[in-house]
C-alpha cells in the first residue's frame, strides 16, 4: 500500500505562485511515478501534472504549460508542483497521485494512489 499526503494549499492573489508538496510512504512504495490532479466544484477530476520516478520525463495539461512545474526529491520521496501565474481557473482541490510503476505516463493515465487532496484557491 502507498500512502499520500499533500499540502501547502491555500488562499493566493490572482497573478501569484503557490508550492504544493506531496509526501509519499507505505511498505510498496518503491519507485513510483507520481503526479496532480485537480477537481473544481462541479467538475471532473481532470489531470495537472506528472513526472516519472528518474524526473527526466515530465507530462503537462495544455492549460498549465509554463506555467506550473512538477519536481521530486526521491530521497524524500515526495514531489513537488511549483504553481506560477495563477489564475481563477486554478481554485480547485489538487490531489496526488502516484502510478503502481515507474512510468510518468502510468502516472498521468492510470493513477493507481491519491490523497486526500489540499484546496487551492486564487482570489481576484
Amino acid at each position: 500500500q502507498v500512502q499520500l499526503v499533500e499540502s501547502g494549499g491555500g488562499l493566493v492573489q490572482g497573478g501569484g505562485s503557490l508550492r504544493i508538496s506531496c509526501a509519499a510512504s507505505g511498505r510498496t512504495f518503491s519507485r513510483n511515478a507520481m503526479g496532480w490532479f485537480r477537481q473544481a466544484p462541479g467538475k471532473e477530476r481532470e489531470f495537472v501534472a506528472a513526472i516519472n520516478w528518474s524526473g527526466s520525463m515530465t507530462y503537462y495539461a495544455n492549460s498549465v504549460k509554463g506555467r506550473f512545474t512538477i519536481s521530486r526529491d526521491n530521497t524524500k520521496n515526495t514531489d513537488n508542483l511549483q504553481m506560477n501565474s495563477l489564475n481563477s481557473e486554478d481554485t480547485a482541490v489538487y490531489y496526488c497521485a502516484a502510478a503502481a510503476s515507474d512510468s510518468g505516463y502510468d502516472a498521468k493515465s492510470r493513477p493507481r494512489y491519491w490523497g486526500q487532496g489540499t484546496q487551492v484557491t486564487v482570489s481576484s
